[in-house]
């Protein structure tokens, strides 16, 4: 009688030293299938109508007025042209009936992180963009009513808004035209997690400028990391989607490439 009881002890330790052995959360996981490097995902155009045109920090501190132009390096001039091209492609997109969503910065020390402040009070820097105030305020291209406005306390990507990437997909928008300020800082920071969120990207070079950073420099980057496309919004007439509309890569350039990101 006592037999078959020992026997079922031993193999319950058994199976108890097993699973010692190969814990469950060791196990590795099943290999998924990679996507194919080139397609007809990887390489089909995008219509304007899965296209949102992003208008970033359009703001009066960053592009008009005595806190714009003492900030900028180069000559001031270059802000109003890029103002009044932004203008333009807000103008393009409505007619086309592309979505036109809009993006501002806060810059109120009561927004900012330690990390920030210690910046600001390191280097002298003033805050800008006050909530309420005309620095705030946009400037050449105003939201309309049914337009959607974004905000970014003391950052720099959009992303970084909760409602931003949901209301994108939302609309079934893949496509996004950035122009706005500055290149280098929040226009590359938006353009960056668009990428990483799966998103194609345009930006629009004489709808933006940089910073700190040469502006082609920082085009030529965006144009590897991301596979961004650097285009011009052009003088073509109200009908005219080119800006908006992804083409189609083919032949060469829609073949993968292996190398450093």
């Amino acid at each position: 009688m006592g037999r078959p009881r020992d026997e079922h002890h031993r193999r319950t330790r058994h199976r108890h030293h097993q699973q010692q052995r190969h814990p469950a959360h060791h196990r590795p996981a099943p290999r998924r299938p990679r996507p194919a490097a080139t397609g007809t995902a990887a390489t089909a155009a995008v219509p304007a109508a899965a296209t949102a045109l992003v208008v970033v920090d359009l703001q009066n501190d960053f592009c008009a007025g005595e806190v714009a132009a003492a900030r900028f390096p180069g000559d001031p001039a270059r802000l109003a042209a890029v103002a009044g091209r932004t203008a333009a492609a807000v103008d393009r997109a409505r007619a086309l009936g592309v979505e036109v969503v809009f993006v501002r910065f806060l810059g109120d020390p009561a927004h900012q992180g330690p990390a920030w402040q210690r910046r600001d009070a390191a280097l002298g820097k003033r805050a800008k963009c006050l909530e309420g105030s005309w620095g705030a305020e946009f400037h050449a291209a105003l939201p309309r009513p049914d337009e959607a406005v974004f905000t970014k306390p003391a950052c720099f990507d959009a992303f970084l808004d909760p409602a931003f990437e949901p209301h994108l997909r939302a609309r079934g928008v893949r496509h996004l035209v950035l122009a706005g300020l500055f290149t280098d800082v929040c226009v590359d920071s938006t353009a960056r997690t668009a990428f990483q969120r799966g998103f194609h990207l345009t930006v629009l070079r004489d709808c933006t400028t940089a910073l700190h950073l040469a502006d082609q420099d920082i085009l030529r980057f965006m144009e590897r990391l991301y596979g961004a496309r650097v285009t011009d919004l052009g003088d073509g007439g109200p009908t005219d989607e080119q800006p908006f509309a992804l083409p189609e890569l083919t032949g060469s350039a829609a073949r993968t490439k292996v190398g450093r990101p």
